[in-house]
């Protein structure tokens, strides 16, 4: 029996694996974030610091997945150790209620985006192989094992000497190593033993006996994930009465599916899958969406419009989140009735976005292509009078913001400047994109001629402006404040 070399030692005196649980704060779900690229042509970028909306793009990027404009995030952190921290036992699998959550997944909020993503994190996994391999023994003049207890024997274990886990026969025997293995609070001990006890009983056995052992059930879930048996994963699922995590870990194998007909067909059979309510609903936006993409994708392959021909598309449509697609339909397909698939009245009604997130998209799609008048029609609302006014529900100034940012003309822009209520506000996004009939009209309205005369000197002396700014300051009638 050769000695281990001591670059082993010290590889093994780290640990690998760490407890699984369902509720741990480092779970696939609970890391994923909304999908905030904005795409370099056709792009509409908004800073939305209080809504939150989407940045949305169309490059040919993937932007994530097709589930509600989300990117999927891993829990791996590529910076952290993989050393294996002791066992927190307090946390406990209980059947009621599942950890994991599609709800997560299409509402989570913006996190740091180093981490691998969701979809990679599992299909890697003959890559990341983190079975654990004890040390090689140490000879220490003991060759005969046979008869050490359990409690000796996972000491050993720990200690890298010599030991035999084969001796050990009894489904009771067997229970006890277990047990000492947990107690000893070593991941490397604890999973090394779970993987003897896989091979040595019934899987049904097995399960059984590992409902009353939380830290071993932890582990040996996380040994499941991580080895890539899913269909294991989800037997142990099913027998500890998680059936929505188990519809959960059945759902994500749509990721390793390349083609989108055979994608779509999965999601379809994905809806009779035990899901919460909420993560049903996500399940079937999910296949809803992805069919109408399909549909769209083979129209518009064909297509030989005149706005085809002016802005040929540069991806396809398959697989882009909810907010990209409907970004996609407002720029190719602005205006079309909402009996059709491709209508952006049509995705927004099926999808149930909200008032807002639809304005915003469109608006920056029907910006980009330089049609005001969509501009206008977007924020057009007429009274009981019948009286035509303008309205927005993401505030005037963003509408601005978005406007300049698509090069839109001055007047465009000073039209919806003067929308603003707020006097400041409107002053200060006058003066900063150049609005000198509104800046005036404000310095004359607010009475403050030191800021007029200012603003008078810093146009030039034959503009029209500048000649309307020495009207009003030679007016007589105007009671000034300074």
């Amino acid at each position: 029996m050769t000695r281990a070399k001591p670059e082993d030692d010290e590889y093994w005196d780290r640990s690998k694996l760490k407890a699984f649980t369902f509720d741990d704060e480092d779970d696939e779900f609970s890391r994923l974030k909304e999908s905030k690229r904005a795409v370099n042509s056709l792009m509409m970028d908004v800073d939305d610091e209080e809504d939150e909306f989407e940045k949305v793009t169309w490059s040919g990027e993937p932007v994530g997945s097709i589930s509600w404009s989300v990117k999927e995030t891993a829990s791996i952190n590529p910076g952290s150790e993989q050393g294996f921290p002791k066992i927190d036992t307090t946390p406990s699998l209980s059947k009621q209620g599942s950890g994991y959550s599609l709800s997560s997944l299409f509402r989570a909020k913006s996190k740091s985006s180093g981490f691998q993503s969701f979809s990679e994190s599992f299909s890697e996994t003959s890559i990341r192989t983190y079975a654990p391999e004890l040390r090689k023994p140490k000879f220490d003049g003991k060759e005969f094992v046979s008869d050490l207890s359990p409690e000796e024997t996972v000491r050993r274990m720990q200690k890298g000497r010599a030991y035999s886990l084969e001796k050990f026969r009894s489904l009771q025997d067997k229970l006890l190593l277990l047990d000492e293995a947990v107690a000893l609070y070593d991941g490397n001990v604890i999973a090394a033993v779970l993987i003897y006890l896989k091979k040595s009983l019934n899987k049904e056995i097995l399960f059984r006996e590992l409902m009353s052992r939380d830290v071993a059930l932890r582990h040996y879930v996380h040994y499941l994930k991580e080895m890539g048996e899913q269909k294991l994963l989800v037997e142990l699922l099913k027998a500890l009465g998680r059936t929505e995590d188990m519809a959960l870990i059945q759902y994500k194998e749509h990721f390793g599916i390349k083609d989108e007909g055979r994608r779509r067909d999965f999601l379809r059979s994905c809806l009779s899958l035990p899901f919460s309510q909420d993560d049903a609903t996500h399940v079937q936006d999910h296949y809803t969406l992805l069919e109408r993409q399909i549909i769209i994708e083979a129209s518009d392959k064909k297509a030989d419009g005149e706005i085809f021909k002016k802005f040929p598309r540069k991806a396809s449509i398959l697989n882009m989140p909810i907010i990209t697609t409907l970004y996609y339909s407002c720029f190719y397909h602005y205006g079309e009735s909402e009996g059709t698939y491709s209508s952006p009245a049509n995705i927004r009604k099926t999808f149930r976005i909200s008032e807002k997130q639809y304005i915003l998209t469109a608006l920056g799609a029907r910006a980009k292509l330089k049609s005001w008048f969509d501009v206008d029609s977007l924020f057009n609302t007429k009274n009981w009078l019948g009286y035509t006014k303008k309205r927005s529900p993401i505030g005037f100034h963003k509408v601005v913001d978005i406007l300049h940012k698509n090069n839109a003309p001055i007047s465009v822009l000073q039209e919806y400047v003067n929308l603003i209520d707020d006097t400041e506000v409107k002053l200060s996004m006058a003066l900063k994109y150049k609005c000198h009939d509104i800046v005036i009209n404000t310095y004359r309205d607010l009475k403050d001629r030191q800021q007029l005369v200012v603003y008078g000197a810093k146009l030039e002396r034959d503009s029209a402006e500048y000649r309307k700014v020495q009207i009003i300051l030679s007016n007589g009638q105007i009671r000034w404040k300074n």
